[in-house]
């Protein structure tokens, strides 16, 4: 018997999903070790059965295929949008699948910044495919972000005052990341007081990273939270926490002008990841949020930085 539905009595955004497009992804991600492979099928299992969530089922689709897929989930929940931050690692095909479906998508440019003519992909992704900002996976990235390789990029975003959107923390599941260069959200801190026009949003409340997110909130501005994903690394932590302590301290941190609902969503049969909301909103309640502030957070910041107030 499904689970009944129950939004909220106001528009929710989805500001962090992807589209389940075949792409190729950056090489650090794969993961052929037996004993890892095995390692993460247990961990896995015990994921699904916590959230009762149907396994994958490994299929990755056309862009037609996944945008009427997505399409109908938006409309099933009463999703006001969807902002993809990837779909197949191609930024031609997500344009294609927003410009199918504008009403319903939104999305980021995503591709590796350190490669030569990384700016003018940028500026095409923005200036031509009409997206609405930047995602950068910092375990992939080599050089520091304050490289002077990059500061074409900040000032570009800067000067546009477009979000940059940037995964920190343990990155993958079982057999993921959890060792490289700029691991820490305090990477970015040189740049994000430099543009301070960017507003840098860290998903999954930076994934184990928690601290390092508040310390850089409390100094600047700019900095944004994302409640994406189940966030599992809570798990790990060398304490206890829950869900509804990193909710607290957000919002006496940043406040919930800073914070953003998103899910993480992809693969189907799960498809929009409803209990992910469920347990975000009772959270909310419980700490006695405001309508007005909770409405925040599920969708006026997200429209806000996508340009759509």
């Amino acid at each position: 018997m499904q689970e009944k539905i129950i939004m909220p009595d106001f528009p929710v955004i989805d500001f962090h999903m992807h589209l389940p497009i075949k792409g190729s992804p950056p090489k650090k991600a794969a993961v052929n070790d037996p004993a890892i492979i095995k390692h993460r099928e247990k961990l896995q299992s015990k994921f699904f059965e916590k959230w009762g969530f149907s396994k994958p089922n490994g299929k990755m689709y056309s862009p037609e295929e996944a945008a009427k897929l997505w399409n109908k989930e938006k409309e099933y929940y009463g999703l006001e949008k969807l902002n993809a931050v990837t779909a197949g690692f191609d930024n031609d095909v997500l344009a294609e699948i927003i410009s199918s479906y504008p009403n319903t998508f939104e999305g980021f440019v995503h591709h590796d910044i350190q490669e030569p003519g990384s700016l003018d992909e940028l500026k095409r992704g923005i200036e031509t495919l009409g997206l609405k900002g930047l995602k950068i996976l910092a375990p992939f990235m080599d050089e520091p972000f304050d490289s002077p390789e990059f500061e074409p990029i900040w000032q570009y975003m800067n000067e546009k005052e477009l979000p940059v959107l940037i995964h920190f923390g343990i990155a993958g599941g079982a057999g993921g990341l959890v060792s490289y260069k700029l691991i820490s959200p305090l990477s970015i801190f040189e740049v994000a007081r430099s543009y301070t026009s960017i507003p840098f949003i860290i998903p999954h409340f930076g994934a184990g990273y928690f601290q390092d997110v508040l310390h850089l909130a409390w100094s600047l501005p700019n900095i944004y939270v994302d409640s994406s994903g189940s966030n599992q690394w809570l798990d790990w932590m060398a304490y206890d926490l829950e869900l509804k302590d990193i909710f607290n301290k957000s919002l006496k941190t940043l406040g919930p002008e800073r914070m953003i609902f998103g899910t993480d969503s992809s693969w189907f049969p799960r498809g929009f990841s409803y209990p992910y909301l469920k347990v975000q909103l009772e959270i909310l309640e419980d700490l006695g949020v405001s309508k007005k502030d909770q409405e925040l957070f599920f969708s006026k910041n997200a429209r806000r930085l996508l340009g759509n107030d």
